[in-house]
């Protein structure tokens, strides 16, 4: 999950207090999350807070990594950058000027793309000649960009925390604001979904490469990771990095950017959720006011995307990454994704094996020294299709990886033979509960939940299914899904292993 696991209790959340049973807290929650729909399908949450002299806005748009098409991966990523880039009014001293020049550059970044692909039939001189074509346009572009004022109107307003993040199944957009600045947000944040501004977009790319090369090339765990993910998924998305790959980020342009908002950004895939000392009519009110009038993009049959699906796994894969750095292991399940009723036992299997010092994985492999780490994940890296229960760890000399690996399987084997104790089943459920308290305390925790389900489980409420069902979770649970999806033939193992040294003969 996208934190693991929640489980609620909202004796903290004003207007709620702590009187009456935990099923009628739950029920009085409910009722005061305020959801509303615009005519084009954009969706709020607002949760009002009155005591609070702040807002937070999270804004999820269901668009993330496994959107990317074919040959352009990275694109949501990239977006997630160009988004900051202002609009036709902000971040510009004069549009007009200023587009007929990201125009000249978009075409000589396509004529350097061109040539580029030539291969061995490339002509370097007429490389330089783009390259400098290119550099002199960007310098004049930059005399039109009047630079971070996206962020300067929010600072100037008393915001903080804006950020953003791109998941595999999301892009998300966060804020937090003085109370009485709703309608700024309301009025910058629609600015920017009817007129983003891709400007700068080739020297973001280049930003974009570097990170690639930091976060994945240049990394171990990033390495790992990646050769891990791409073993484990054959035909789902899931397989491909966030990030892209970098023969992929070379031939991103302006243009292909701009298709894939019109696309993938439809006014009807955003979610936001409101959280603060604000009125949920007034929000109303102002939304409708600023968003209701932007299209949504009708689709007739046969326009929908369709994701690949990942074939039922047959055997056992395995991958070794060479690399000069410590050893380090991943292991990974496939199984269903976030709404499917397996769901809950697996999130309190997680848990069992990796939950404190008391936890299977803890007491049984890290304080014998096998590993200075062994954990458990019910899911990734994504949760809106069927995704990875993963384990994994660091080994301690002399163990190996797979000295390790037989270790986690030993722990999986006796929760197939007999599932959890009534006493780890409780520590589970009560460390989740007081988990979930503190991170659903601030007004940014609880919007980020609210318009992450209501975005990837297609309702917020499914937070309340999830709630009961977790409580519902028994041993015999636990024994039954362990035993259904931890079978080899059903499992993707990689590790890093340091590269032999080289032969001077």
């Amino acid at each position: 999950m996208k934190s693991l696991l929640f489980v609620l209790t909202f004796s903290f959340l004003s207007p709620l207090t702590a009187a009456g049973s935990s099923s009628d807290t739950i029920k009085e929650f409910a009722d005061h999350v305020r959801k509303f729909t615009l005519s084009n399908g954009m969706r709020f949450l607002v949760y009002e807070r009155p005591e609070t002299p702040t807002v937070s806005f999270s804004m999820y748009i269901r668009t993330g990594g496994i959107d990317d098409e074919s040959g352009f991966s990275g694109m949501a990523h990239m977006f997630e950058h160009m988004f900051f880039k202002g609009t036709k009014t902000i971040e510009t001293k004069d549009y007009a000027s200023e587009s007929k020049v990201m125009d000249k550059i978009d075409a000589a970044e396509i004529s350097l793309i061109e040539e580029s692909d030539k291969g061995v039939k490339t002509d370097p001189p007429r490389i330089k000649e783009l390259q400098a074509e290119i550099s002199g346009l960007e310098a004049e572009e930059s005399t039109y960009i009047v630079e971070e004022e996206y962020w300067g109107i929010y600072e100037r307003a008393g915001g903080q925390d804006l950020n953003a993040s791109t998941g595999f199944d999301y892009t998300n957009y966060v804020i937090s604001l003085p109370a009485n600045k709703v309608e700024l947000w309301m009025a910058m944040e629609s600015d920017r979904v009817k007129n983003p501004v891709l400007r700068e977009f080739y020297k973001e790319r280049d930003v974009v490469r570097e990170e690639r090369r930091m976060r994945i090339d240049n990394s171990p765990d990033g390495k790992l990771w990646e050769e891990f993910l791409g073993a484990a998924f054959l035909a789902h998305p899931y397989g491909r990095p966030i990030v892209g790959w970098d023969s992929d980020l070379t031939h991103l342009t302006r243009p292909l950017a701009e298709k894939f908002f019109k696309k993938h950004y439809d006014v009807s895939r955003l979610v936001v959720a409101i959280v603060g000392g604000i009125k949920a009519e007034e929000v109303e009110k102002s939304a409708r006011k600023y968003f209701d009038s932007i299209p949504s993009v009708e689709k007739s049959n046969g326009e929908e995307e369709h994701i690949s699906v990942e074939p039922p796994q047959t055997g056992e894969r395995r991958v070794v990454v060479e690399y000069d750095a410590e050893p380090s292991l991943l292991i990974g399940y496939h199984r269903p994704n976030l709404i499917h009723p397996d769901n809950y036992a697996l999130e309190v299997l997680a848990q069992v094996l990796d939950e404190g010092r008391t936890s299977r994985l803890y007491k049984n492999v890290v304080e014998k020294k096998a590993a200075s780490s062994a954990w458990a994940s019910s899911s990734a890296p994504g949760e809106r299709d069927p995704n990875l229960f993963m384990l994994g760890g660091t080994p301690i000399a002399p163990n190996t990886p797979q000295d390790l690996e037989k270790k986690i399987y030993r722990e999986i084997e006796k929760l197939k033979e007999k599932g959890p104790t009534e006493k780890e089943l409780e520590k589970v459920k009560n460390n989740l509960e007081a988990d979930t308290i503190r991170g659903l305390s601030s007004n940014m925790g609880l919007a980020n939940q609210l318009a992450y389900y209501e975005s990837v489980a297609g309702d917020w409420k499914y937070l309340l299914a999830l709630i009961q069902g977790l409580r519902n979770v028994t041993d015999i649970d636990v024994q039954r899904v362990a035993d259904k999806y931890f079978a080899p033939s059903n499992r993707t193992v990689a590790w890093i292993e340091k590269k032999a040294p080289k032969d001077d003969q």
